[in-house]
Parts: structure tokens; sequence; C-alpha cells
């Protein structure tokens, strides 16, 4: 800062002045009007006034630097603001930002465009539509309009999305292996247990074409589907994907994904964790090779009927870290409320020896008991309003305790269809309440066996955040290669937000992460800087907390903004 002088035929006034680098421009503004001669002589004394008020401006410039000088902004109540102007920009961007540059997502969009010739930014593009997904799911489209919030204009058109999306198709697979090697440097990946599970999502269109087919819908939509298949690690993070057709067998997804992961990935020996629909015996005994395993869910009502008896018989049930035997049925519910009963016992299907465990709580069998009664009042409700509207039920459809009776107890045809609860189905879902079983050719304590097993919620919290949160479905593409782009920028949005949660301790939950990032709004000052117009919260000084870097200042200069830009970038 400067001392300055204006001058008029009677009399020179004194500023202390600062010159401004903003967007590449060089402006000055009036920092404080110092007054007269006279004026800077009562102030800073007469001897040496002009020196001690250079040397007061002086002190300006350093308390700037350290951020402390008071800011004083002046509005005029009667100039209307620019027209097309933004003065609203979103902060909330930069905390992800720090995640895709310490994954070196831009190192491999550099690397990626080496091998094409084109002339638009990769990195500008896909950065974000990956901030986009996470913050304000939309259309491609919509996704670039919506980037013209971040503080940091975007450097792309339209086109340069669509044409971006042909090039991340082709490079999925390499920047799913980029991924893994560059969080692995950055991060513990703990890849000795992978859980493995897939999904579909619906397009809003009838007809079948390339990747969109019928098949089977979790959702159970009349629309053509795809399938992903998705290996997360034993710490909740994803780690590969790949794309199926809709109408392909489930089964089948695991093994070309897992070569990938043998291959790409460079890993040899784990253990994969799947639901009972994906442990076919062809995918047991291919994890039953090459150093690896397998855990798998193993459906009660599905054993043999041996095995069936031998894991419902209340006798020889043990606790873990016992060798006591005990007697299920007459256990102290009270005190065991908490417990988890086992057992276990070697079995030999489809030539493959395993180890089958059951496991018994009385925690989980009262949850299964609550979730059938409300099952059951809804199954109710729906008799007694319009039960013309039944239709087929699945097989964890509330319809299915519904009886619909046609004729009478004497076979003749009645004249109306007479509907009631089914008891008999009631007391034949009642006998496995509380019991759940896997299968594994691990020699592990059962417990830890069990423990492994439990945490694969965590990769169905994974397509729920996907689908919910992220709005990945349903899907508007239609050619197949930028549908399997859209998934690849889906995916590195859901492994930027698993590290984010991660390093929040899990302490936040995912709708609450999400709604506070988008709400971390700065306000331009014009020649000053940025001031926040979110709330303060305990959520944003965690954030800052465990990012380093903070933008709850009451207001953030332009100079303390770009020291901000550079820390979210390394």
């Amino acid at each position: 800062m400067t001392i300055s002088t204006s001058k008029s035929k009677n009399s020179t006034t004194y500023y202390v002045k600062q010159t401004l680098y903003n967007n590449g421009k060089i402006t000055s503004k009036v920092i404080e009007r110092l007054g007269s001669y006279s004026e800077l002589e009562k102030r800073f004394g007469k001897q040496d006034t002009i020196l001690n008020a250079k040397k007061y401006a002086e002190e300006l410039t350093r308390q700037e630097k350290e951020h402390r000088r008071n800011i004083m902004v002046a509005y005029s109540p009667v100039d209307l603001i620019e027209k097309g102007e933004r003065r609203l920009f979103s902060a909330g961007y930069l905390f992800l930002q720090k995640i895709y540059h310490e994954l070196r997502i831009d190192k491999i969009c550099q690397r990626i465009e080496k091998k094409y010739n084109f002339d638009f930014d990769l990195d500008s593009v896909l950065s974000r539509l990956v901030y986009g997904r996470i913050l304000f799911p939309a259309s491609k489209l919509a996704t670039l309009e919506l980037s013209k919030k971040f503080i940091e204009p975007s450097r792309f058109e339209l086109q340069h999305i669509y044409r971006g999306l042909e090039v991340l198709a082709k490079e999925t697979d390499f920047i799913q292996a980029e991924l893994y090697k560059n969080s692995a440097k950055t991060m513990n990946r703990k890849t000795g247990v992978l859980y493995y599970d897939c999904t579909n999502y619906f397009f809003e269109l009838e007809q079948e074409e390339g990747l969109k087919q019928y098949g089977y819908s979790k959702e159970h939509r009349p629309n053509p589907i795809v399938q992903m298949g998705l290996f997360m690690d034993g710490d909740g993070l994803p780690l590969a994907f790949s794309i199926n057709k809709g109408n392909t067998n489930e089964q089948t997804t695991l093994k070309p994904l897992e070569k990938k992961i043998l291959s790409d990935f460079e890993l040899s020996k784990f253990v994969v964790c799947t639901d009972a629909g994906l442990s076919s015996a062809d995918n047991r005994k291919y994890n039953d090779i090459g150093g690896r395993a397998f855990i798998t869910t193993q459906s009660v009502k599905k054993l043999k009927k041996f095995l069936k008896d031998w894991a419902l018989d209340a006798k020889g049930w043990r606790l873990p870290g016992e060798f006591k035997t005990y007697d299920i049925s007459e256990i102290d519910e009270e005190k065991h409320k908490e417990s988890t009963f086992y057992k276990e016992r070697r079995i030999k299907e489809d030539g493959l020896e395993q180890k089958l465990i059951v496991t018994y709580s009385i925690k989980y069998r009262d949850y299964q008991d609550r979730i059938r009664a409300g099952q059951v009042e809804r199954a109710e409700k729906l008799i007694k309003t319009n039960p013309t509207k039944l239709k087929k039920a699945t097989q964890n459809d509330y319809k299915r305790f519904i009886s619909k009776t046609s004729v009478t107890s004497e076979g003749e045809i009645a004249q109306k269809e007479l509907y009631s609860i089914n008891s008999g189905i009631i007391a034949a879902e009642k006998i496995y309440d509380g019991f759940y079983a896997v299968c594994t050719n691990l020699d592990d304590d059962p417990a830890a066996i069990i423990k492994i097993n439990h945490r694969r919620w965590e990769i169905e919290e994974c397509f729920r955040i996907m689908k919910s949160e992220f709005k990945a479905r349903p899907v508007y593409l239609k050619r197949d290669d930028r549908i399997e782009a859209h998934f690849t920028t889906c995916f590195i949005s859901l492994l930027i937000y698993r590290v984010l949660e991660k390093r929040l301790e899990e302490k936040f939950t995912c709708p609450q992460i999400i709604q506070e990032l988008r709400e971390m709004n700065l306000l331009e000052i014009p020649r000053e800087g940025y001031t926040p117009t979110y709330t303060r919260t305990d959520f944003t000084d965690a954030l800052h907390d465990v990012f380093g870097f903070r933008t709850d200042f009451k207001i953030l200069t332009f100079g303390k903004m770009k020291n901000v830009f550079k820390s979210s970038k390394t």
C-alpha cells in the first residue's frame, strides 16, 4: 500500500491506496482517506510527517499480508447490480477437489490426453462431472450450467462433455487401475477382503438396444436396465466395477471383473465375500485356488433337509471364546439379548469342501419378527381398502401374506372373492427367525468370519448412495460408450465421497454431508474478496480441520482465496 495525493486549487488531500490484481487486470482502490497535510501533522507529528505516513501504509500492508486488516465495504442504496454478473459461488466442491487431486485424477487425464488428439481440457470436464454428480446431480447439459456456480470457472462446452464421455468409456479400465494405485499411495487400501455385489439401473425408454436390455429389475420397473457389478475393499471404499447387459446372469459377472483385478491391480491373495445370489459353485471353486478364498451367505431355507434340521436344532450352540454348548430354547433372553450363538460343520457340495457356519441372535430374531409384523399390517390394510389391486407377490413383498378364496367350502363358485391373511405362511417363516448362515473355505475362527460377512451392508450402502444422493438413475443416455462413461464418473464420485466420509470418521450422515457441502456458498465482495453466506456448524469445523484450509473467515481476500485454491490442488 502506498500514500497518494489528490490536488485541487486550494489544497492537497492524502490517501492510502492499494494496487489489486483481479482476473488479470490491474486496479487500485482507496483504503483510507488521511485528509489534508495539517490533518497528517496532527496524526503523525510535525517532524517527518510524510515518512511516518508511509510507515503507516507499510504497516497496513503487513497487516494485510497477515490477514489482520479490518475491511470496510461501502454499498450505495441507489446503484443497481450489474446485469448477468454472478456474485454467489459454491465453495463446497473445494474439499472434493482436494481428494480429486490427491488421487491424481488430473494426472490420469493428462496421460489420457497424450493418447488422443483433442483440443479440450479433459480434466476440467471430468472434475466438473464428478463434483456435479455429488453436489448437484443432473443431466450433462444441466451440469454444464451448474458448474458455473463454482468459484473457479470451467473451460469447456457441452460438445466437449460428450466427446469426453467417449474417451472415458475407452479408458475406464485404465482409470480404475490407476485410481487404485494412486489411492494405495495415500491411504491404506484393505484388500485382504473384497466384497462383491450387483445392482441394476433403469432407463426412461422402452426400446432394447446394446447394454439396455429387459431383465430382472431390483426396483420392479418395466423398463430396460443395465447391470453394474461392484467390488469394494475391506474399508468400504469402491475398488472396481463393470457394466453388463441388463439380461446378464449376475453369477457370471464376478469372474471377469475379478480377473481384471488380478491382472490390472496386481492383487493375488484375497477373500471374496458375496451374497447367496452370486455364490454359484463355479464362483466358489474359482476362489478356492491361487491363495484366494470365499465367504458367502447361505439360505437356511434352501439347505438340504439333513443340514436344515441340524441348523435349526436348538442344541449344540456356542458363544465365541467359550467351549460350553447351549440349548437356545432354554437361554436367558435378557442376559443374551446382544449375544450371537454359532455352530459349524464341514460339508461337501458340488465336489468342494466347505465350512457351514450358522448363527442365531435374539436381536436378529426380534428384528425379523418386527419387519414381518409391519408387512402383515400393510397386508391387512390392503384387504380392508382395495384388495382388487392385488397382483402377484414377490418373495419379500408384503402381499405374499394375502390369500384369495374364489370358491366355497363345498367347492361351489363363490359370488365374490374373499381375501384373508395366510397364517400358515407367517408360521412357516417364523421358524427361521434369528438364523443366519455362511459358507466358506477358510479355517479361521467362526467369529472372525461372521464379522467379515457382516460388513457386506457397506456395499449395499454404496449402491444406495449412487441411486439416491447421486441420482445415477434413471439413465437418459442412449449410446453404450456414453452409458459406461456415465457410470465411470459415478464410480469416481463414489470413491471420492467415501474417502471424505472416512476422513470425517463417519460422524455425519450421507444426506447431511452432501446438503451442507451444497450450502457452502461465498458472496463476492467487489475489489475485496469473498464472504461466507453459510452457517458455520460442527460439520464445517470438522471439514476445515481435516483438510487444512478454511473458508469460514468473515471475509476471504482475493489473496487468501488464491491460497485456498492452491491448497485444494496439492
